[in-house]
């Protein structure tokens, strides 16, 4: 017994001479993805009073001296190479050293929002996601790399995460959110180099709480005064506590932009939505200190939101494409013909991400040929007609499902709509027509809750839209409250 309890207490001390004194964020670590030909952000901890963190990288044997502060904290930029790998990174604070294997260099993407941006591919309960079983055969893939943040609110911001490095393949994929693997798999497939993917994502979480308290004191309704208790009750919709738990450690990591699924959430309060979005995007390229860095979100899918007692979701649809016109460097993917009735998690997570991808790979990589979503640009009455015009429109439009569509309505000048009765394409052009309004004012396209999208522009859907800027009485939409009473 007393050999025992000495092997014991050598192995022990072995274990503890043998551990690295420095410490670095779970993002820093083996298998990790860092940002080609940039100069990136590292960071971690060690012993207060060390002198200094040396650094060593692989791939041009270069050594950086880290200076370390009063609290243990050391940060330093190393210069990273055109894409490629695997390398490794050494850390020594004079004492021990801590060193990182298998790590790439290449592209890498903040990926963030709600439910259908953390939907794995395996899915939800009772909620599929399309073409997994097809995907998880032919996911694998050394040179994508994925890490997925764990849930976590915080009254005040944290320091670190939880969550690990993992290579693509079926298992790992599996539990990834799919409308970012979509979106990686495509950069990949066209860019070539290695990918590496950060989700912090949580369902049902409010735009609020991705925000820092200062950003919304803009926001009246919105509660300026958080508490543990509301962070508790509220969790993923207390305002800040995302951003202090799941956002404010990522903050620096070097990467090349972000793309954004959330929407859902803020229905009740659209009516503020594109500027909520438009400071919270300010407000992260501020903290990161990379410019006006690309960031491109999904629009929300048609769901009949009557389903959980909300309804006009297309108010806040609309506040989402006004969000693009309000946000340089930004763009929208649309999804009008990738929803589902009965579901607010549509199947369709591939159409989200690889639509995603492409605005990446058009807008921040100048790849060419790839079409373009057409959006809606003016109106103009001839006589009971209406026509139609678009931008970024240089292909013809046309209906999916036939040469007419089901989703036009008119109005005159009393504000009734009527269903179109005659709806065709010439061109670029949509020319409509209703027999009950000889004088047209008004168009609304797909302007509802549930609606199949069929207006296309080479392969992509439009987003829905209306031409008048008429008020929408209190009684058409639920929610519009402050948002101490979140629905």
């Amino acid at each position: 017994m007393k050999k025992i309890i000495c092997a014991i207490c050598l192995l022990c001390g072995f274990i503890a001479k043998t551990q690295a004194k420095v410490t670095l964020p779970k993002f820093f670590d083996h298998n990790m993805v860092l940002q080609q030909q940039s100069d990136c952000n590292l960071w971690g901890w060690t012993d207060a009073g060390k002198k200094g963190v040396i650094v060593i990288t692989s791939w041009d044997n270069n050594e950086y001296l880290a200076k370390v502060d009063k609290k243990g904290r050391f940060e330093l930029k190393v210069k990273t190479p055109a894409a490629g790998g695997p390398y490794y990174i050494s850390f020594s604070d004079g004492e021990e050293m801590l060193e990182l294997h298998n790590i790439l260099i290449g592209e890498v993407w903040i990926c963030s929002g709600q439910s259908n941006m953390e939907m794995q591919m395996k899915g939800f309960k009772q909620q599929p996601v399309e073409g997994t079983t097809e995907e998880l055969l032919r996911c694998k893939d050394a040179n994508l790399r994925l890490f997925t943040v764990k849930r976590h609110a915080s009254l005040t911001p944290v320091d670190d995460v939880t969550g690990h490095w993992d290579e693509a393949n079926s298992a790992s994929v599996r539990d990834f959110s799919a409308t970012a693997y979509y979106f990686g798999r495509a950069l990949r497939q066209t860019l070539n180099v290695p990918i590496g993917l950060v989700v912090t994502s949580w369902g049902g979480s409010a735009c609020e709480a991705w925000m820092k308290a200062d950003w919304l004191k803009a926001f009246p309704r919105v509660r300026q005064h958080v508490t543990e208790d509301d962070v508790k009750k509220l969790q993923q919709r207390c305002p800040t506590a995302l951003y202090n738990g799941q956002l404010k450690p990522l903050v620096g990591y070097t990467m090349r932009g972000a793309i954004w699924y959330q929407g859902e959430d803020n229905i009740p309060r659209y009516d503020y939505y594109a500027p909520l979005m438009k400071t919270m995007v300010e407000g992260w390229r501020n903290d990161w200190k990379q410019g006006d860095f690309p960031f491109y979100y999904c629009q929300i899918a048609p769901y009949d939101y009557s389903l959980i007692g909300w309804k006009d979701s297309q108010l806040l649809r609309e506040q989402q494409a006004k969000a693009e016109t309000m946000i340089p460097n930004c763009r929208m993917a649309v999804l009008m013909d990738a929803g589902l009735e009965y579901g607010i998690h549509p199947r369709k997570k591939r159409q989200a991400g690889e639509r995603l991808a492409l605005l990446a790979l058009g807008n921040t990589y100048d790849v060419k040929g790839l079409p373009d979503f057409a959006v809606y640009k003016d109106v103009t009455f001839l006589n009971d007609t209406a026509v139609i015009a678009f931008d970024r429109s240089k292909e013809w439009v046309y209906f999916e499902h036939g040469t007419t569509s089901p989703n036009f309505e008119v109005a005159g000048s009393d504000r009734v709509f009527h269903p179109a009765t005659k709806v065709w394409v010439s061109r670029n052009r949509v020319y409509v027509v209703c027999d009950q309004v000889k004088a047209p004012v008004a168009v609304r396209y797909a302007f509802k809750d549930w609606v199949e999208g069929d207006l296309m522009h080479d392969g992509l859907p439009v987003s829905s839209f209306r031409t008048d800027d008429w008020d929408i009485l209190p009684a058409q939409t639920q929610g519009k409250g402050d948002y101490n009473n979140p629905q």
